[in-house]
């Protein structure tokens, strides 16, 4: 089940809403969200509800177990333990297959590939009980004494299949005491039809307007051609990836839950380290706080804690070698930026800063594409006019013709400046009242409603597009 379909929209969040207020008590709510998280989570796959029940199980245990031994060799031992099976069994369903093709094109054998499938959002709630059991260790939180609280923490199905990754301090007040209120409620509301705005209305249609390019034969693919390809997935895989944030926060917040952000306007930015800033903060956050500061940060062996931190997180979107290489491509910019570029940052005009980062992230994205290297380094000889048949077509030149304007509308939708019109002329329209509301809510309410009108007539005619993070 995904948030941008028509039975959750329409049968499933409507009934798990009243359900959830319909009892006053919060042990009961709790359990009206583990039930419903359960059942969303078994949905399209009931066989790997159990290994989120277990994984769920063997955490709570671990937690209370390394509370009890803080401080000792035994509560490190029992951390590390925990760790190591975690990321087993993370790495188990994720990468068994990737390491034997990987050792049998090494070695030239064929050892038989064994097909596991994946349990969606294993990423994601793996480092939610990752970082949840180091926390427990470094004293930050207190062990959850309740397996059913902690089920509820880990099974959330705000963020529990495609992010962002919630940390359990950040919502331990939540769990055990939330605030409701028709304020947070509606605020809620409003942010998941924003959400689904950006999934349905833009995401969907650049998936479909990027396909005619990226998927096409690259012996007619000409450079514009490339380069439209490329720019229109970059704007595929932020509204999606920020569409789904985005619905999972306002989620959160109708069921009284407050997650952090996990999006900041990332291609507003001047630099990939400040992309990576502003970019799935989330993981960004944990990979800093769990991998890269205790192997030593910026302190001793610089380079080396970023390369381990940037080949994990490439391993983390997926097992691919073009993973790695996307991983490895951002660490090499990344060094650079920090030891040369960053130095010139102020002799460096803006508009070159600013060339320059476009082009680093949408070469960056043609590896995250591209599951197969060889055709990811032809599709970036095409961009840069190596062997290129030509610089345009007709073809590339009817698309952009009908399609700019979308395509205009969506880059402007990347960055902060609709919100910042609002926000000016907000005050204004507050004393505008119409009977008993003012005229921004009245305006903000009427935006949502057509948000909302558009998104399901346009579901209604569209196949199955799931989340692309949920393949993580």
């Amino acid at each position: 089940m995904v948030f941008s379909s028509l039975f959750f929209l329409c049968v499933f969040l409507p009934i798990n809403i009243f359900l959830y207020y319909a009892v006053n008590n919060n042990t009961y709510k709790n359990a009206v969200l583990i039930v419903s998280s359960l059942a969303f989570y078994a949905w399209g796959e009931p066989i790997w509800i159990s290994v989120l029940v277990l994984s769920a199980l063997f955490n709570y245990f671990i937690g209370v177990s390394i509370e009890r031994s803080r401080g000792s060799r035994k509560g490190k031992g029992i951390l590390v333990l925990a760790v190591a099976v975690n990321l087993f069994v993370l790495g188990f369903f994720k990468y068994f297959g990737f390491i034997t093709e990987s050792i049998n094109t090494l070695l030239g054998i064929s050892v038989p590939v064994i097909s596991i499938g994946l349990p969606i959002g294993i990423s994601f709630y793996t480092f939610k009980s990752i970082s949840y059991i180091v926390d427990v260790y470094r004293g930050e939180v207190g062990a959850q004494k309740s397996f059913f609280k902690f089920l509820l923490y880990i099974s959330l199905f705000h963020n529990l299949v495609a992010g962002p990754i919630v940390r359990y301090k950040d919502i331990e007040q939540d769990i055990e005491n939330r605030a409701l209120g028709f304020e947070s409620f509606s605020n809620g509301v409003s942010r998941f039809i924003i959400g689904l705005g950006k999934k349905v209305i833009i995401a969907n249609q650049a998936n479909e307007f990027s396909k005619a390019f990226l998927d096409m034969d690259y012996s007619r693919l000409p450079v514009l051609g490339a380069w439209a390809g490329i720019l229109l997935y970059a704007i595929e895989i932020y509204f999606d990836f920020s569409g789904y944030s985005d619905m999972a926060i306002g989620l959160g917040k109708m069921y009284g839950f407050n997650y952090k952000e996990n999006f900041n306007y990332p291609y507003i930015a001047k630099s990939v380290t400040e992309f990576w800033r502003r970019w799935h903060i989330s993981l960004t956050s944990f990979f800093k706080d769990y991998v890269y500061i205790p192997l030593g940060g910026n302190r001793k062996h610089h380079v080396r804690n970023m390369l381990v931190v940037w080949l994990l997180t490439g391993l983390w979107h997926g097992a691919g070698w073009n993973f790695v290489v996307w991983g490895l491509y951002f660490f090499v910019l990344l060094v650079i930026e920090k030891y040369i570029l960053l130095k010139f940052e102020k002799k460096i005009p803006a508009v070159f800063w600013r060339l320059y980062f476009v082009a680093a992230i949408l070469v960056g994205w043609v590896f995250f594409y591209h599951t197969g290297i060889d055709r990811a380094f032809r599709f970036l000889g095409i961009m840069f006019g190596i062997n290129a048949p030509s610089l345009s077509s007709p073809e590339v030149g009817i698309f952009l013709n009908s399609y700019m304007i979308f395509i205009v509308i969506a880059l402007v939708g990347c960055t902060p400046l609709m919100k910042s019109i609002f926000d000016r002329i907000k005050g204004s329209l507050q004393r505008i009242r119409i009977g008993a509301y003012s005229v921004d809510q009245l305006i903000k309410s009427t935006v949502n409603i057509a948000i909302l009108i558009v998104s399901i007539i346009m579901l209604v005619g569209q196949s199955y597009n799931p989340f692309l993070y949920f393949k993580f």
